[in-house]
């Protein structure tokens, strides 16, 4: 089975796209920050990461720039999912090594569709 870390700092947002992820048979773990996440991608590489950009502690950005320095970092497929919607800010996670990017708010339909175009599904 796949993994996918959920990174957001609202307790409902992680919730939903759980709920979304574990139907699409992927095993889910979660963090509050960009913190937390590279602690545990540290721990256990996920296959993908769903991340936010606006968080306390570290910010989405900063976290991804950090993960693909790290040892099998580069490895998995991190998808920002952020309200951020202005061009420079995709431009940026792109170029920071993001696979794809979704905005908020997002339902099953387009998380599939995004994981799918990344290769996970």
């Amino acid at each position: 089975m796949k993994t996918c870390l959920v990174v957001d700092d609202s307790k409902v947002v992680r919730m939903v796209a759980r709920k979304i992820l574990e139907g699409l048979e992927f095993e889910v773990e979660e963090a509050e920050d960009g913190k937390v996440a590279l602690a545990k991608c540290v721990a256990h590489m996920p296959d993908a990461v769903l991340l936010d950009w606006n968080m306390p502690v570290m910010n989405g950005i900063d976290f991804l720039r950090r993960l693909r320095r790290v040892n099998g970092g580069a490895e998995p497929i991190v998808v920002f999912c952020t309200t951020e919607k202005d061009f420079s800010f995709i431009q940026e996670a792109l170029a920071a090594g993001a696979n794809e990017y979704i905005m908020k708010p997002f339902d099953k339909e387009i998380v599939e569709a995004k994981f799918e175009q990344a290769g996970l599904l």
